[in-house]
């Protein structure tokens, strides 16, 4: 059996560009006979075959962005769409909005349906599940067919395309600080598993904070949640330590682990702090109301959409792929103590 052939193979092969490789294969002016003659040959002898639909995507322009988010439950998710909707619609595009419900099964089919011609390029999160599996080839297929594409949030280094993210790192080191700061000794974390990105640097941040505060990390107080299993049960696990404060990576534990500690008898905030992520509903009317971190995903959908429709207006695609990231800040509610009086 021949070997599954591919652009860059090609390229490699016969020491061009991809780019000569793309054009020979449909032919363009820009490519002399001989080359295109000769890329043709080789194409053919591995039974090559382009991928008509990333051809259709960029040869038709439709004037709509294509959306694929994890989840529908979560604020941030909609705060994103938002942001992308108010450029989208002032430069003249609509969206589509497709959700992966965190399965990468449904990540891939929806990616395949949306570039059959039906959207000018896409604005993606990446499924959880595809992370844990570290199987991105459906992103690599959209590089390599020059598909235009910007992750935000949950990305990949290996990914070489536009990218917005939060300074996830910076956001749990604030959160963190904030709870030492408070007078807190024994701070918890919610987490999700390291597999997922944002999880994994926000818990960076808090290591990071624990250190400066010369604060001994104890494993004991992470909890790497796993959305497969009882997430109540497990973050229900975390309060059988000694501790007086949590910091919890989205809203949403945060305020299960809110409504674990009523059920224990525990006063908020005097009893112990809870620190959440993402300013939401759930944030605002919880009772107490969450201290959260501020993601500002309204802003981080307007950057995704600027860069997605400048590569698609602008071709810009050989240029170097850009990187946004986005400051959050601290929103002190009533989760979390006054910093005491320094006299």
């Amino acid at each position: 059996m021949k070997p599954k052939i591919t652009i860059k193979i090609i390229a490699k092969e016969l020491g061009v560009s991809t780019s000569t490789v793309s054009k020979a294969l449909r032919d363009s002016h820009e490519i002399s006979q001989e080359t295109k003659e000769r890329i043709k040959a080789y194409a053919n002898h591995y039974n090559y075959r382009p991928n008509n639909l990333a051809l259709q995507l960029r040869n038709q322009k439709t004037k709509v962005i294509g959306i694929i988010l994890p989840k529908i439950v979560h604020h941030f998710f909609s705060t994103v769409i938002s942001g992308i909707e108010k450029v989208a619609n002032e430069r003249g595009y609509n969206i589509m909005v497709c959700f992966s419900n965190e399965n990468q099964a449904k990540e891939v089919e929806t990616i395949n349906v949306l570039t059959n011609g039906s959207v000018d390029g896409l604005i993606v999160s990446i499924a959880k599940e595809s992370l844990r599996n570290n199987d991105l080839n459906h992103f690599y297929n959209l590089i390599e067919n020059e598909v235009p594409l910007v992750l935000f949030d949950r990305v990949h280094d290996s990914i070489e395309c536009d990218k917005v993210i939060v300074d996830d790192v910076g956001a749990g080191h604030k959160a963190t600080k904030h709870l030492v700061d408070i007078g807190c000794k024994n701070i918890g974390i919610i987490t999700t598993p390291e597999h997922v990105t944002v999880g994994l640097n926000r818990l960076k941040g808090y290591k990071r904070a624990l250190k400066e505060s010369l604060t001994p990390i104890n494993n004991d107080l992470i909890i790497n949640v796993d959305e497969e299993q009882s997430i109540y049960e497990q973050i229900k696990k975390l309060f059988d330590q000694k501790i007086d404060a949590v910091f919890a990576v989205n809203e949403i534990y945060a305020a299960i682990a809110i409504r674990i500690a009523k059920e224990k008898g525990m006063n908020i905030p005097e009893d112990i702090s809870v620190v959440g992520f993402t300013d939401g509903l759930i944030s605002e009317y919880s009772s107490p109301s969450i201290t959260t971190v501020v993601q500002h995903g309204f802003t981080m959908g307007e950057q995704a959409a600027e860069l997605l429709i400048d590569r698609i207006e602008e071709n810009k695609r050989v240029k170097i792929s850009q990187t946004k990231v986005i400051s959050s800040n601290l929103k002190i509610r009533e989760s979390s103590k006054d910093l005491p009086i320094m006299e």
